[in-house]
């Protein structure tokens, strides 16, 4: 199935099943996450995730590398609507949160050039793990086997130093958000050069096989729960830049936090390109993340209320 960003009609069914905030609940009601990233290398993308997320939620928490915590504390003046904790300190809040995502900034490198993969490792065995893309892959190893009820989005550097099996460990289906690329390095399935319906369905097949969601990012997003798949048509070239692919992880973490799951990863794609549209009648190709991260909330509130 197709979805348009300008046909209101393909949109309906999807954007009235998420879950918008009680009249009267409280705070924490409508959504907690917690956002995992960064490296000494990466700063933003785990800003951008965090950043878009807490337009949607009640609540974000942020870890990052000790140098990121340092970053995201001095920009605290502009960004107030999240909580940045110390690395030890993730274990309590994936306990608490709705959603753990994690992967934005992380640091990966050749797997062959890691340490063998010790499933037996401790907490403070991991948070001392120097090796930047070795710690990626035993941090996610670890959350996943430890939290298995909870529901995971995975992006970036968690999807390029994980292995696909791990998928299936987890007890609600994880959201996983791959470009091309991503999706060859952790599935071992090359997609360049095969047509969209050819793409379609090889990310049904291989969601099904790992019991996962999977939205794949190229010029026409692919959805797929493994039994479902829906394409999302629209957006502009103004998406290839900088912070976009953090922004839709944000964005899908957000909305599943009190959503279905298989709906948000739809309605972030959408939201996004949508967006991108909007701004383009302004900015045309040159509008930023920043622009993407100011505008959706409008864009959001247009399509919620036009239904």
């Amino acid at each position: 199935m197709n979805i348009l960003t300008s046909d209101t009609a393909s949109i309906g069914p999807y954007i009235r099943h998420i879950t918008m905030p009680g009249s009267i609940s409280h705070k924490g009601q409508n959504g907690k996450i917690l956002v995992i990233g960064g490296s000494s290398l990466f700063h933003g993308a785990v800003l951008w995730a965090a950043e878009a997320a807490s337009h949607i939620v009640d609540m974000v928490h942020v870890a990052s590398t000790s140098e990121n915590n340092e970053i995201i504390q001095k920009i605290k003046v502009m960004w107030q609507t999240g909580i940045v904790i110390p690395q030890h300190a993730i274990l309590d809040y994936a306990q608490e949160d709705d959603v753990i995502l994690i992967g934005n900034g992380m640091m990966r490198t050749d797997k062959s050039h890691t340490a063998p993969f010790d499933t037996h490792k401790d907490w403070s065995d991991i948070l001392n793990v120097q090796n930047e893309g070795e710690f990626t892959k035993d941090l996610v190893y670890y959350l996943i086997t430890r939290f298995p009820d909870k529901q995971f989005v995975l992006d970036a550097g968690a999807l390029q130093m994980m292995e696909p099996e791990w998928l299936l460990l987890l007890q609600k289906k994880a959201i996983i958000t791959p470009h091309q690329k991503e999706f060859q390095t952790l599935f071992s399935v090359d997609l360049s050069g095969l047509n969209s319906q050819e793409k379609e369905e090889i990310v049904k097949k291989t969601a099904q096989e790992y019991s996962c969601i999977i939205l794949l990012k190229t010029i026409d997003d692919i959805v797929s729960d493994g039994s479902k798949t829906v394409c999302i048509q629209g957006g502009n070239a103004g998406l290839t830049k900088g912070g976009t692919g953090d922004i839709l992880a944000g964005l899908v973490a957000g909305i599943c936090a009190t959503s279905d799951p298989f709906t948000s990863a739809i309605i972030a794609s959408l939201l996004l390109k949508k967006t991108a549209e909007e701004l383009f009648t302004i900015k045309g190709y040159w509008y930023t993340a920043k622009d993407i991260v100011a505008q959706f909330p409008v864009v959001f509130y247009s399509l919620l209320k036009g239904l």
